[in-house]
């Protein structure tokens, strides 16, 4: 990056700001003359003979001074807060492994962000050194040969000295260019990829504007009483897959059994691959429960969890009494669907045989808790209001969310069902339906209360699986896309669009440009990163996501820069996904917190004023009293310390070390945005953000 390492010059111009004064102490009354200088204009209307009294030009001196010690106190306690965290996570930690102390996970990049920070610490303590000697050069350039001056041998002091300008030619010669190639390079992907947002936004915007929005044509039931238009209403699957959802298992099976639907029509299967005995036994009784509340409700639990999510749907479809329905219904264990949910679904499919999916959108009931829930609900408004509302509206396809959808069970044959080869089976099941001619649907306005992970372990964990698996998926569909009989530019989205642009290039550029390239540009200042791309596009782009989210507007500013922090992890995670690396098929259950809506608070009052046990059998009433005894003679679970995210901290470091480089420069810009992008990774990095786990 093109600038100057006259940190003198820029002192100098800093206190040359305002009009210099001189004090004469020659009586008690201290009288102030006024100099010529830039500021000397703004005085001349005055009158040149009325001095100011010296305890007024005391006081102004003494608030000045107290706001400049306010400042310095509050920087002061920040700094000892943080020192406090970094010592109780460090020296204090306790706990289970993080990702980065698994051998075969993560080491590479952890090794190549070690050694580019001891490499940044020894180029500092290089430019240092060269900085108070004063054999720094004012303008550097590609070509410091022909642009600048070489000292002849008369000047040079010293090996050091010799040593600083053949690392000054090295650099110019041999560095900088392969640096301003590949920033380039990312300059372009990254306003390619602007500018696919930009498109996505203007979409969006033109569905507002025409309000536009799928619809029912005509009333879908001939009357408005269930029992008696059974004819009308379709033979429907409910699915609730889950894995030791201890938290969450009741309010699902409860949601699920109370969607108004007619009873003969309507059959809830809870498929179960839990591991835990105890949470077993909880789920076979609220099975059983609603069973004898007239509910079509079976339990199905695998004792091998092969095939994770996918295993357990294409397990669940293999049933012989599926056959007799038309649509299936799929919830995870944390959604909870209104009772309406099928009446305003399932009638997009009438007199539109070619519609293979509807997908409703997620509303999130802990999206307040905390810092994190309220960064990633920006996220997935922006997801599902731009991303999915436009490709539904305009191209009839969109991947699969994995939940709160409802497919033609025609369409799941047609495509080859569910398949275990990827932990994305939604979007494998999304793609291979689309190459089939089948049209999906997205309503924007049915929404689905859920959770999102509070804290940053889950999260992560989430990310890296939702970053691993489309590459991976890109590997294994290539093939079936390029010979598949779809049109070409439905192929060009599938490939460019869809997988390259959003999943591939997306963590490329953003870890290579804001997190390589911008701190080793401090060390290597010929080659040139705009402030447009480190401050203007980036708050633009953050400003579209924030738009489908208004009331998260004043957290624009840490929502740039965690997603730049996020950068690392989705980033590991495509490598790990496009060349199949160890982690690549790795399904952790994201952990919930089992929080409720007011409505499922109110619903769950009114069924524990009526006995629990009624209509449960004798035996099952003794499986249920054993299961309370052990609940309460077991001990309390061991709490999980906090854990420390070694990437992150390597990295905060690298750009606290660029941040110090680019002071002495006296780089505004570059200077703030590496001191706030490196607080933020050290906050992640220490666990500092989310749910406390300890």
């Amino acid at each position: 990056m093109a600038s100057s390492l006259d940190l003198s010059a820029w002192w100098a111009k800093k206190i040359r700001n305002g009009t210099p004064v001189v004090v004469t102490m020659q009586n008690p009354n201290y009288s102030v003359v006024e100099i010529d200088g830039p500021g000397a204009a703004a005085f001349r209307s005055m009158d040149k003979d009325r001095g100011k009294n010296a305890k007024q030009f005391t006081w102004v001196l003494l608030l000045k001074a107290h706001r400049a010690v306010g400042c310095v106190a509050w920087l002061a306690t920040a700094l000892w807060a943080l020192l406090r965290a970094v010592k109780k996570r460090l020296l204090l930690r306790r706990g289970f492994s993080t990702e980065s102390d698994k051998p075969g996970k993560g080491r590479s990049l952890l090794r190549f962000l070690r050694a580019f920070l001891v490499l940044s610490v020894v180029m500092l303590a290089f430019e240092m050194i060269a900085y108070w000697k004063g054999w720094h050069f004012k303008k550097p350039n590609l070509h410091l040969p022909d642009n600048l001056h070489i000292p002849e041998a008369t000047e040079i002091r010293g090996w050091m000295h010799t040593a600083y300008l053949s690392w000054l030619a090295f650099r110019a010669d041999y560095i900088a260019y392969p640096i301003q190639v590949v920033t380039n390079f990312c300059i372009v992907l990254f306003i390619i990829q602007s500018l696919d947002r930009m498109i996505l936004c203007l979409g969006c915007f033109w569905i507002k504007l025409k309000k536009i929005k799928p619809s029912i044509n005509g009333d879908p039931f001939k009357s408005d009483h269930i029992e008696g238009s059974g004819s009308e209403y379709p033979m429907v699957l409910v699915q609730i897959p889950m894995c030791n959802e201890r938290e969450v298992y009741e309010q699902s099976i409860s949601a699920a059994c109370q969607i108004d639907w007619p009873r003969d029509r309507l059959l809830v299967q809870v498929l179960d691959d839990s591991d835990d005995e105890t949470i077993e036994l909880l789920i076979r009784a609220e099975v059983s429960k609603w069973s004898q509340r007239g509910v079509n409700i079976v339990y199905r639990h695998r004792l091998i969890r092969t095939g994770y999510k996918a295993g357990n749907l294409k397990s669940a479809m293999s049933c012989d009494y599926v056959k007799d329905f038309e649509f299936v219904a799929i919830f995870d264990a944390d959604f909870t669907p209104n009772p309406d949910f099928l009446k305003k679904t399932i009638p997009h499919f009438k007199r539109n045989p070619e519609l293979g999916l509807v997908q409703a959108r997620w509303s999130f009931v802990n999206k307040d808790e905390n810092l994190l829930t309220r960064l990633q609900n920006i996220n997935l408004c922006f997801h599902f209001e731009v991303e999915q509302q436009v490709n539904g509206i305009f191209l009839n396809f969109f991947g699969f969310n994995g939940t709160a959808g409802v497919w033609r069970i025609k369409a799941l044959e047609d495509s080859g069902g569910w398949l275990e080869r990827t932990t994305v089976e939604d979007m494998d099941i999304a793609v291979r339906a689309h190459l089939n001619g089948w049209k999906f649907i997205f309503l924007n306005d049915v929404k689905v209360l859920c959770e999102v992970p509070e804290s940053f372990e889950a999260y992560r964990k989430q990310q890296h699986r939702w970053h691993s698996g489309p590459m991976h998926l890109f590997r294994v569909c290539l093939p079936a896309i390029i010979a598949s009989k779809i049109s070409i530019w439905k192929k060009a989205n599938l490939v460019l669009l869809f997988f390259l642009l959003r999943k591939l290039i997306l963590p490329f550029y953003s870890f290579t440009l804001f997190c390589v390239i911008l701190p080793l540009s401090m060390f290597v200042p010929e080659s040139e990163l705009p402030i447009w791309v480190i401050c203007y596009i980036p708050v633009l782009m953050s400003l579209l996501n924030i738009l489908p989210a208004p009331r998260s507007l004043p957290f624009i500013v840490p929502y740039l820069l965690f997603e730049n922090t996020m950068s690392v992890t989705k980033f590991n995670a495509m490598v790990v996904g496009l060349f199949q690396l160890g982690s690549s098929y790795e399904w952790i259950v994201t952990k919930k917190a089992g929080r409720s809506s007011e409505s499922d608070l109110l619903m769950a009052s009114e069924r524990d004023s009526k006995p629990i046990h009624r209509g449960v059998s004798e035996g099952e009433l003794v499986e249920l009293n054993k299961l309370k005894d052990q609940q309460v003679a077991a001990p309390p679970p061991a709490k999980k310390e906090n854990q420390i995210y070694k990437k992150e901290l390597a990295l905060a470091l690298l750009l606290l070390t660029a941040a110090f480089r680019s002071l002495l420069s006296a780089q505004g810009i570059h200077f703030y945005f590496l001191l706030f992008q490196g607080v933020s990774f050290l906050l992640v990095g220490l666990d500092l953000i989310g749910e406390q786990m300890s």
